[in-house]
């Protein structure tokens, strides 16, 4: 499966809150098989094939969409995966750092949204730019800052970062899209994730800690008997444009 030229439709709904305008943006059609939780070293994420690349116009999205908050809602799915979590259950939000939105008033903005409108979103012939090796091994200098800040708040894992701090996990992504499906094709029991390292060696470790976002692509998914898929939160008929 190709990232390029993938398409999906994005609802983007609209709220004003603390004297400002905000813009959300989520998946129009329910992700079907996905389930994040809490952790003991940050969260953990598990997907099907379908949902990665939810996953992956969620990320992507965030890099190149500053003035906008990339919402998954997934913590009102049925779907259980083979193995339960351990952890309480979590939507995931994505924005870039220069919207300067703190997690804290995610509830009340939610609570505010007005109705969706849908607009196609297409990714282009490459997604996440190829970074060079040097460009990687500086995040591991002590002065480097532009790391993936995280909070959890309101059941929802927060990450926010730079269009770069995001880049420099697009590889991540993208192979856990690629590549994963053909090798689970050949063995089912095969483990394919991507690991997307959260925070800094802070001096000050409370403020954004070191953690793990864990992202297994798996196709176990179910759902319980008299389960069901959350409905898609568009309330009216619609016009799609391009976003």
């Amino acid at each position: 499966m190709r990232l390029a030229g993938q398409e999906r439709r994005m609802l983007v709904s609209t709220a004003r809150w603390a004297g400002a305008d905000h813009r959300v943006l989520r998946p129009a059609r329910p992700i079907a098989h996905g389930l994040l939780s809490e952790s003991r070293f940050g969260a953990d994420l598990s997907v099907d094939p379908a949902a990665s690349v939810d996953f992956a116009f969620a990320w992507w999205l965030a890099a190149r969409s500053p003035h906008s908050i990339v919402h998954l809602p997934l913590r009102t799915s049925a779907i259980r995966c083979e193995q339960e979590p351990d952890g309480r259950r979590l939507d995931l939000v994505l924005l870039h750092h220069s919207l300067g939105f703190p997690a804290s008033r995610w509830k009340g903005l939610r609570a505010r949204l007005r109705p969706p409108a849908v607009h196609k979103v297409t990714l282009p012939s490459r997604p996440f730019r190829a970074l060079r090796r040097a460009e990687h091994e500086r995040r591991h200098y002590q002065e480097f800052r532009d790391h993936l800040r995280w909070e959890i708040t309101a059941d929802t894992l927060f990450v926010t970062g730079s269009r770069h701090a995001f880049e420099l996990e697009g590889d991540e992504v993208r192979a856990l899209v690629e590549d994963s499906p053909s090798r689970l094709a050949e063995d089912p029991g095969a483990h394919c994730c991507a690991e997307i390292g959260l925070g800094t060696r802070s001096p000050y470790p409370r403020r954004n800690p070191m953690a793990l976002l864990h992202v297994e692509c798996c196709t176990s998914h179910s759902a319980p008997t008299g389960g069901h898929l959350s409905p898609s939160p568009a309330g009216r008929p619609v016009l799609a444009t391009s976003l």
